[in-house]
């Protein structure tokens, strides 16, 4: 899944067509865009106002299985999300992150990033467990993630700052089943 020769398409309207991709150290540029987006800065857990060499340098820190995704409609990068797996006991679970520019949300963007990890997480990684925490009044991503299978596990009060105000966050997993084994 880290290659950047494996794409997924996914219709994003009449003319569009969403393709998710393993992110590339090119692409920091455009991900620092993404990360600065008002509504991105609003409604996720991620700082903004990270430049083309901070997240360079994230993306080089990142552990060793970590899955990176960009999303890209009409040749532009406008979204990405990761998965990066827990060591040891919960070697079996993943955290979860995703941003969507905002010019290109609701646009299937995220959905199609979705539909990518979850794919990477079941048939490549075997993950048993993704989690997540999202901003409580995040409607728009809480319902992806219940779409794509997440449950709420705990609600934490004043859990993030926001606008400099503490705001609530709920914590999403989403369960699987242990992959299937075939004997040969």
């Amino acid at each position: 899944m880290n290659t950047s020769s494996e794409r997924f398409e996914k219709d994003a309207g009449a003319t569009s067509r969403v393709i998710v991709r393993a992110c590339e150290a090119s692409d920091m540029e455009a991900i620092a865009d993404i990360t600065s987006q008002p509504g991105v800065r609003r409604g996720t857990l991620t700082l903004g106002y990270r430049t083309p060499e901070a997240m360079t340098s994230w993306f080089a820190g990142l552990p060793a299985g970590s899955v990176t995704l960009c999303a890209e409609l009409d040749g532009r990068v406008v979204g990405h999300a990761g998965m990066v797996v827990a060591a040891a006991r919960r070697a079996h679970s993943a955290g979860l992150g995703l941003s969507v520019h905002d010019a290109w949300q609701g646009r299937g963007v995220g959905a199609a990033l979705m539909a990518a990890l979850v794919e990477c997480a079941d048939r490549s990684l075997g993950l048993r467990r993704i989690e997540l925490t999202v901003f409580a009044d995040n409607a728009p991503a809480v319902a992806l993630y219940r779409r794509f299978g997440f449950v709420e596990e705990g609600y934490s009060r004043g859990y993030a700052m926001r606008e400099g105000v503490l705001a609530d966050v709920l914590h999403m997993a989403r369960l699987a089943d242990a992959p299937s084994f075939v004997q040969h």
